[in-house]
């Protein structure tokens, strides 16, 4: 089943009634328009069909009890900042009836092991930039396949740097004032779309890992001591160029002239993620249901029952 994502910007009331999230809004509740109105105004959608949370607004109340029946139903809660930028995700403690299991299973995966993980992770993610510069430009991409067949285990040679060093001076550079475009985080739009549909996607993969019973802090690559979800930043490396083609098109709509903050319009473009389609095993499917599959892939390779992630293919 595909889960929704709420996104609330505006003032809200957020509680829990009957396995209910209730939405009041502070704003037509303290006007002068007709209670009949004001009842209407109060909306309400089932705990069970939501799948991610976005908080961005300073003035949202949420209830202890709601917040609970979200972590219970394997829920991301996403917050953001003052700029409108996810700062904060909040994941459930336990997300799988043999979460202990299958914590061992991971902890236990040999160093070898992990280090093919992560060249199949690599070789798919040049692979899928290299899809989308095509769509996207007239660069060539013939370098880039090479580097995706180079890949060694562990990917000692760093061809993931060298691959995303062209593909990020290429990927907007016929648009206008995109030309020299570099990848940084603090850096000036699109940066910040890229910031806000990867945060997306790191939620929506964290909640997969949380549901297939792993840890998203023990990566097969990252192991930043001060990054709580290592492993969720391996796993969305293939998902993020999904993420970079819907940017990419959001920037030709604006003919590369892009406002300094993030309009309403955008945020919903971005918040579409979770249900965009992916390509994986040959199927279509949205992207928070691929996922959940790579995420049940990797669980079997630390098994030993598969020795591929299935990973999308765009």
């Amino acid at each position: 089943m595909i889960k929704r994502t709420l996104c609330f910007t505006n003032p809200a009331y957020l509680s829990l009634r009957d396995r209910q999230m209730v939405i009041r809004l502070p704003e037509v509740e303290n006007s002068g328009a007709p209670d009949a109105l004001k009842k209407e105004a109060t909306r309400t959608v089932p705990v069970e069909d939501i799948g991610v949370v976005v908080l961005d607004n300073k003035q949202i109340t949420m209830t202890h009890g709601l917040l609970e029946a979200l972590l219970e139903n394997n829920c991301a809660v996403i917050t953001c900042d003052s700029r409108s930028l996810p700062v904060g995700l909040m994941l459930p403690l336990c997300g799988n009836t043999v979460q202990n299991e299958r914590f061992r299973e991971q902890i236990s995966a040999s160093l070898p092991l992990k280090k093919q993980l992560w060249q199949q992770t690599v070789k798919t993610k040049i692979a899928n930039q290299a899809a989308v510069l095509a769509k996207h430009t007239g660069a060539g991409t013939g370098c880039m396949a090479r580097w995706a067949a180079d890949v060694r285990s562990g990917d000692p040679d760093n061809l993931e740097g060298r691959a995303a060093a062209y593909y990020w001076r290429n990927l907007f550079a016929a648009e206008p004032g995109l030309d020299g475009f570099t990848r940084d985080r603090q850096g000036p739009p699109p940066n910040n779309l890229l910031n806000y549909g990867y945060a997306i996607l790191r939620a929506v993969v964290a909640r997969s890992l949380v549901s297939s019973g792993m840890l998203p802090t023990l990566g097969i690559h990252h192991h930043n001591r001060y990054n709580a979800y290592c492993l969720a930043d391996d796993i969305m490396e293939p998902y993020r160029p999904v993420v970079d083609d819907i940017v990419a098109g959001m920037v030709k709509d604006y003919d590369g002239k892009l406002p300094d903050g993030l309009t309403k319009e955008m945020k919903m473009t971005l918040l579409g993620i979770p249900v965009a389609d992916v390509t994986i095993g040959g199927k279509r499917s949205p992207l928070m249901v691929a996922a959940t599959q790579t995420t049940a892939s990797l669980y079997k390779c630390f098994t030993g029952e598969a020795r591929r992630i299935a990973y999308p293919e765009m």
